[in-house]
């Protein structure tokens, strides 16, 4: 019971993170985009429902024919569907090619430097949330952390991410700091949608693993050299590992199509190269 309370409060605040209000820039590419982060940052999974088209338009700040647009895009790549009737709705349909196809797209159009930026002001935050978790996190609250992260092992890749962003929330709250635990919610909505596109390497998949234990144990023994020390080496090679698969989709042979490159990286048919 205090897992699931644990996995719903984390995914409640992605949810929040994702339907920030988009302002003046209120076009239907930013709405698609906000939600398909919330897919792939797994605060929305197969089978949910999304809020409706007026809930959207209130949250994003835009009209409601701007949100019809972006859904109808969105069900025209089958990522969602739409069901009529007094349950009806638009709905998260078993998408992981469509979502991780615009994740690199994402990926690719990122400018290697600004992937690094965001990699590091991801560092700064989940280390500074890490340092007051050492001091303030309860044994008690460690161990269901670390029972969530446990179940994830045998996850298939999308419910395993969402599992593991789940543990990174919580991580981050243990700090009892609101606007530290906010501001990380902030960045990894954005962050996580490109972690997402390691998670088809077992290899990375167990490093992130390896990692986060790794964080709770230096966090239970309040060691926080320990704590920024895995944090720093975890985030750096994810970052490493996108940058170099960032470069291998974009020298991919100009015939290829990207989902074809995907499908081929998915397969093990290649892996990136260390970047230097």
């Amino acid at each position: 019971m205090a897992q699931e309370s644990t996995q719903h409060s984390a995914s409640s605040r992605l949810r929040s993170a994702a339907f920030a209000p988009i302002g003046d820039e209120g076009r239907a590419e930013l709405v698609e985009t906000r939600l398909l982060r919330a897919i792939s940052s797994g605060a929305f999974i197969e089978g949910d429902r999304l809020p409706s088209e007026h809930e959207l338009s209130q949250l994003f700040g835009v009209a409601v024919v701007t949100v019809r647009e972006a859904l109808g895009h969105l069900r025209h790549e089958g990522v969602i569907e739409t069901r009529r009737g007094r349950n009806g709705g638009s709905f998260v349909r078993t998408s992981l090619g469509a979502v991780t196809e615009f994740n690199a797209a994402a990926l690719i159009k990122m400018p290697r430097a600004a992937l690094v930026d965001l990699g590091l002001l991801y560092e700064v935050i989940v280390a500074a949330c890490g340092e007051y978790a050492c001091k303030r996190a309860t044994a008690e609250e460690l161990d269901v952390v670390q029972g969530v992260l446990e179940d994830a092992r045998s996850l298939p890749a999308d419910a395993w991410r969402r599992r593991i962003t789940d543990v990174q929330l919580e991580l981050a709250s243990l700090s009892q700091s609101v606007r530290l635990t906010s501001e990380n919610l902030r960045v990894q909505a954005e962050l996580t949608p490109l972690l997402a596109l390691q998670d088809f390497d077992p290899d990375q998949r167990e490093k992130t693993h390896a990692a986060l234990i790794a964080q709770i144990e230096a966090t239970r023994a309040g060691d926080v050299a320990a704590m920024r020390e895995c944090v720093g080496m975890s985030i750096r090679a994810s970052v490493q590992w996108l940058s170099a698969f960032r470069a291998a989709l974009i020298a991919r042979p100009t015939d290829e199509e990207l989902h074809v490159t995907l499908e081929n990286y998915r397969n093990g048919a290649g892996q990136p190269e260390e970047a230097t």
